[in-house]
């Protein structure tokens, strides 16, 4: 996996954009929300995503995982290194956070979106 193919996964869903945040992340959003932030310009590359509240406490301490700096309490993790997971977790894991954080979005932003 590298950042072209998260970049191409995270595309592949609709209404999702893409914006350069804080200098160094690229960020994929979903009605003006993360869902996906790859840190850029660092080896490895790491990823940070939202994950379900059971999933949390489990992946947050499995090896090369962290708690996402600043964005813990919200559920989101941090993959030190986007090689740790394979494609198919990758799909997974992206697949899962933009329907979390679209579930979230505003009633005025679905409808923007034609999400109700």
């Amino acid at each position: 996996m590298n950042i072209e193919d998260l970049q191409r996964l995270c595309k592949s869903l609709p209404h999702v954009t893409e914006d350069i945040k804080w200098g160094n992340d690229l960020c994929f959003c979903i009605g003006g929300k993360m869902f996906c932030v790859v840190g850029l310009n660092q080896s490895p590359t790491s990823a940070s995503f939202k994950v379900l509240d059971e999933e949390f406490d489990e992946l947050s301490t499995r090896e090369g995982f962290k708690p996402a700096p600043y964005v813990a309490r919200y559920k989101w993790v941090l993959a030190e290194d986007i090689n740790t997971l394979s494609a198919k977790e990758w799909n997974h894991y992206v697949s899962q956070s933009y329907t979390l954080v679209k579930n979230k979005l505003a009633s005025k932003t679905k409808k923007e979106l034609n999400l109700s």
